[in-house]
């Protein structure tokens, strides 16, 4: 008998800033860009579930969350808190919530820095992945006064799907007898892989919840959504065949600023990607990493035209000093006119790392 679980931290990123911060608890709390007064630019990278009352989400622009927090202060209910994110710290505390699920289980796929995939098969029976399962959340929540929550299924899917079917602080069980009935009611951009392309042409097919998927044939599927089309047939019905993989490791550190003005002041551009480096740089060493062997550079305009360069040095390197000269030679061609020969002004930056080692 195959038994997965999903372990999905609670508004992570919200949830240890109000423990490091308890003059915050009790009030909606957003981890992301500054907001600046309504002019803020960036976005939500977490809100606590007090702020996702007022209709706050992740990736929200800030600005958005900023005005729900202005609509929510005129009705009398408290303003939205607003902070900068702390990765190292978030890091930090990642680390030991994996160690707690490394005890309890034989096998731990760690899915990002908030949510692990763990293998239950060896507990013999739904009821005691359960229990052990209850034991994991209470252990995670004496040690980091942090709460998570679990889902546990035949795979991989169904348990990413149950842990948040609760929140937070929630334990779902789906057997296997249960996972086509327990899908079949929900929205299709619960099925990983549905985007909201995708779910807008499904909509025009008059597809609106899993259950709607069911009345086409794998070769119908295959007609409107190519060879995925049959994988979609299998998850709508609860089946997966996608394994556990022992290391997780992140693919990619990197960091972006979307600027407060948009520009092509060169010195500005250039001194927020030196400071963008040394985030990378910093982050890549908190969480356990030395070198590294792509660059890569992202550019997005004013227009919202977006482009990315990469380069890949013939070796790792350690070297933060080769991070920022080839970060800057990525950047250069967007200031003249070999990628913008139209002169646009930049609204963002990111600079990521990629093919990371220890």
């Amino acid at each position: 008998m195959r038994i997965i679980g999903h372990l999905d931290m609670d508004a992570f990123f919200a949830a240890v800033e109000e423990l490091d911060h308890p003059e915050f608890r009790g009030l909606p709390l957003v981890v992301g860009a500054d907001p600046a007064g309504g002019r803020g630019r960036g976005v939500v990278s977490t809100a606590n579930y007090l702020a996702r009352r007022y209709g706050i989400h992740s990736a929200m622009p800030i600005t958005r969350a900023w005005r729900a927090s202005e609509t929510a202060r005129r009705r009398g209910e408290p303003p939205v808190v607003f902070v900068r994110p702390r990765f190292r710290r978030y890091s930090e505390i990642s680390r030991r919530i994996m160690t707690i699920l490394r005890r309890h289980s034989p096998l731990v796929e760690e899915g990002g820095i908030d949510e692990a995939y763990f293998e239950l098969s060896s507990t013999g029976s739904y009821e005691e992945a359960a229990a052990l399962c209850r034991k994991i959340k209470a252990e995670i929540k004496a040690q980091e006064q942090l709460t998570a929550s679990v889902g546990i299924g035949p795979n991989k899917m169904v348990a990413k799907i149950a842990s948040d079917f609760k929140k937070p602080d929630g334990l779902t069980v789906v057997t296997p007898e249960a996972a086509e009935d327990f899908l079949a009611p929900l929205p299709v951009r619960k099925i990983p892989g549905i985007g909201p392309k995708t779910e807008g042409f499904l909509a025009r097919q008059g597809v609106k919840i899993v259950a709607d998927l069911k009345r086409f044939s794998p070769p119908e599927l295959e007609k409107m959504l190519g060879k995925w089309g049959l994988a979609l047939y299998e998850k709508v019905r609860g089946r997966s065949s996608a394994v556990l993989v022992e290391e997780w490791e992140p693919k990619s550190v990197g960091e972006q600023e979307t600027f407060g003005q948009d520009t092509l002041d060169l010195a500005f551009i250039f001194e927020r990607l030196w400071d963008l480096c040394q985030g990378v740089w910093r982050r890549l060493q908190a969480e356990g990493f030395q070198t590294y062997r792509t660059v890569v550079v992202t550019v997005r305009f004013a227009d919202f035209d977006t482009h990315s360069r990469a380069y890949t040095l013939p070796y790792p390197t350690q070297s933060r000093r080769t991070l920022v000269f080839e970060a800057m030679r990525l950047l250069m061609p967007f200031l003249d006119r070999r990628e913008n020969p139209r002169r646009k002004l930049i609204r963002l930056i990111g600079v990521r790392v990629e093919k990371i080692g220890k």
